[in-house]
């Protein structure tokens, strides 16, 4: 929980500093927004298959030179995987997740964008047909991943994005006898976006 408080804390000193920075200069002010979307997630085990999710949030939009932005987040996401081999078993896994975009203006309305993804757990639950059991003591606490993706701005305020984020750290905690393997989260996600 103090890792959760520390990054929204994080977040908020930055939204604040680049606030102060750009007092005055109306033409690279920040801009705030909310986003949400689908996720399309698996596991990077072979036993694992793609199941769908979604993801809601806020950010800010900060410029920082001629062509390039920054863009810390704050989301619930909802990823998971399903078993290959019996399609009725999944997982949900729910974190808060913090990622920190840099994003290249490429063309007026068209942004490429890249950085890392900092997740803390909130809850875990495997499901079958109708049975669901909270499964969160067996998952780690904390994801890290890396965030690539790209957006495209339909109007000043409205967009479209999609962003694809690699786990580099194994999610799974390690039950010798029962799970000895190495599970990493992958995701795609799509979406919209709105801009203050």
């Amino acid at each position: 929980m103090k890792k959760i408080f520390f990054s929204l804390a994080l977040v908020a000193g930055t939204f604040a500093l680049a606030q102060q920075t750009n007092a005055g200069n109306s033409s690279s002010s920040v801009r705030f927004g909310l986003k949400a979307g689908l996720n399309i997630s698996r596991f990077s085990d072979s036993d694992s298959r793609f199941k769908t999710g979604f993801n809601a949030g806020v950010f800010a939009n900060i410029p920082v030179a001629k062509d390039f932005s920054f863009q810390p987040e704050v989301l619930y996401n909802q990823v998971g995987t399903k078993a290959k081999a019996n399609s009725g078993l999944k997982v949900n896994v729910d974190y808060i997740s913090v990622p920190l975009m840099l994003q290249y203006n490429a063309l007026p309305n068209l942004y490429l964008e890249a950085g890392p993804q900092f997740s803390f757990l909130v809850n875990s639950k495997l499901r079958y047909k109708s049975y669901s059991t909270n499964t969160k003591d067996q998952f780690k606490t904390f994801d890290f991943g890396v965030g690539i993706g790209a957006g495209y701005y339909l109007t000043e305020n409205i967009g479209i994005t999609a962003r694809y984020v690699a786990g580099l750290t194994d999610v799974v905690k390690n039950t010798p006898g029962v799970y000895d393997g190495k599970s990493k989260n992958n995701v795609i996600q799509v979406g919209l976006v709105y801009k203050f």
